[in-house]
């Protein structure tokens, strides 16, 4: 092949690990996504993947632009959970070091990755991967890889590739569009353009609920990187990393590609963005609602039309940075106060959503919500409920992060606890699309309330009907409490902003 067909190997290895939550095995991928060779492609041209957004953003774009060739290796996809199974990263690492080199000559590597992984171990297993592919390909070899912005950064990642593209929106809309861009970059780099990737990392390890992009701090940091992009700036991602991994490589990171070799221009610039970050660090501090006002306010919305509806996440049960999506907390108290004309998904109890599935539409039982599963937060419930409608929990997002992707939630069933209507799923997800709730007949437009276990994925999905101001945080026990005092860190660099109040920053001298 020759840079008019450039031979592109594609891979990937995407998780968001909480050290505190259950180990991620072999079957979590495969209930997920772990794909090989041409399904690779096929799912990335299918028009409704069940990749990563990424990946067919970065076809489409390569597709547009020219001629080339994709070599498909592996993509490997799960839901956020605990650190992967060595076994499992052990094998994965040895099946894309060898499909390398099987493959040489290449002339590029595009990786859909993630950036907040960790292995049993080894705490930096994106710096492992990175690390082989460089080995394997070479130092001239174009290799560029797409962040989610939760990354949390190590100077093996950037070291070990040529354009780092950081998504910039949370909820992370625009995962496509940065598959896009790594297209144009991966054509800029086949051209010849030479790059260099430097970071700054400052001790911020800000609450998961401050990192909104709409509005606030984060967004201000990502939108002034963003008035720097030209001449010798090729990116700027801003990544507050994911404090759930209790990892070394914690803290907010400016991480800048520059082209033409400028790599005082990268370095200066980072440098500035961090520093804007620390000067600014009281501004990441959020206040939630408590449990007993969240009910109080549901069942005040339910019984009083001329209120606007609402919606209360359940932030630190979000399976999407790590939760098991089955804590009783908040559902114990809105049935105990009578709260009505509730929508509270979606639910992950395998074990119920099967029960469901052999008693039928319609059939009146007492549902055991959360027995399987016995960690600190796992309460069981029992409530008399009704089937509604079941499903077979297959569906394709229509807005937000989930659009056009196709989903499976497993086995799944409705079920109705007495003005409280319950989705319950098999396969652990949050809930951020409105077709996990309008696939059982739902209308979210007349809810009063809605409840979601999810972080914040769920405004770019449900912001149709609802507005910023009619969304509420509520503050439950869980593995993804946002109140980072409730956990004992092991390896979190210590002291670290807003944790530790005292903490101080010296910036680095500029290299």
């Amino acid at each position: 092949m020759s840079q008019d067909n450039p031979r592109i190997a594609i891979l990937g290895f995407a998780i968001e690990c909480n050290r505190f939550s259950p180990v991620t095995t072999a079957a979590d991928f495969e209930q997920d996504v772990d794909i090989r060779g041409n399904r690779i492609v096929s799912e990335a041209r299918s028009g409704a993947s069940i990749t990563m957004p990424d990946l067919p953003g970065f076809f489409t774009e390569m597709d547009r632009t020219g001629n080339w060739t994709p070599v498909p290796l592996r993509v490997s996809l799960a839901q956020p959970g605990g650190p992967v199974e060595e076994g499992f990263f052990r094998d994965y690492l040895s099946e894309i070091e060898a499909g390398l080199k099987a493959v040489l000559p290449l002339e590029a590597v595009f990786i859909s990755s993630h950036g907040a992984a960790l292995a049993q171990g080894t705490d930096d297993p994106d710096g492992d991967l990175f690390e082989i592919v460089r080995r394997v390909v070479g130092p001239d070899t174009p290799v560029i890889a797409v962040f989610d912005l939760h990354a949390n950064v190590s100077r093996r990642m950037i070291d070990n590739i040529s354009v780092f593209v950081g998504y910039l929106e949370n909820p992370h809309t625009d995962i496509h569009e940065r598959g896009v861009e790594a297209a144009r970059h991966m054509r800029e780099c086949l051209a010849g353009a030479r790059t260099v990737v430097e970071m700054v990392k400052v001790p911020i390890v800000p609450p998961q609920i401050s990192l909104l992009t709409a509005r606030g701090p984060y967004a201000d940091l990502i939108k002034y990187g963003q008035t720097k992009v030209g001449d010798d700036i090729l990116n700027v991602s801003v990544m507050a990393g994911f404090a759930y991994s209790d990892s070394p490589k914690n803290g907010l990171t400016a991480v800048v590609t520059a082209r033409n070799g400028a790599h005082q221009a990268a370095a200066d610039l980072a440098l500035d963005i961090a520093t804007r970050a620390w000067n600014t660090r009281e501004r990441f501090k959020r206040a939630m609602m408590s449990l007993g006002d969240a009910v109080q306010l549901a069942v005040s919305v339910g019984r009083d039309r001329r209120r606007k509806p609402i919606i209360l996440a359940d932030v630190a049960d979000n399976p999407g940075g790590g939760g098991r999506g089955n804590t009783t907390y908040l559902l114990r108290a809105l049935k105990s106060a009578g709260a009505q004309d509730v929508i509270f998904g979606v639910f992950n109890d395998a074990a119920l959503a099967q029960k469901a599935h052999s008693l039928g539409e319609g059939a009146i039982f007492t549902a055991s919500l959360n027995t399987q599963e016995h960690q600190e937060f796992s309460l069981p419930f029992d409530c008399e409920a009704k089937i509604v409608k079941l499903s077979d929990g297959r569906y394709v997002g229509r807005r937000g992060v989930l659009r056009n992707v196709s989903s499976d939630m497993g086995p799944s069933a409705l079920l109705d606890l007495g003005g409280i209507q319950v989705v319950v799923i098999s396969n652990r997800c949050q809930c951020m699309d409105p077709r996990q709730f309008e696939m059982f007949d739902l209308d979210i437009a007349r809810a009063r309330v809605v409840v979601v276990k999810s972080r914040g994925h769920f405004r770019g999905g449900f912001d149709e009907f609802f507005k910023p101001e009619q969304i509420y945080e509520v503050d439950c026990p869980g593995l993804t409490s946002p109140v980072l005092a409730n956990f004992t860190w092991t390896k979190l660099p210590r002291p670290v902003y807003p944790l530790d109040e005292e903490t101080t920053w010296t910036p680095p001298r500029a290299p």
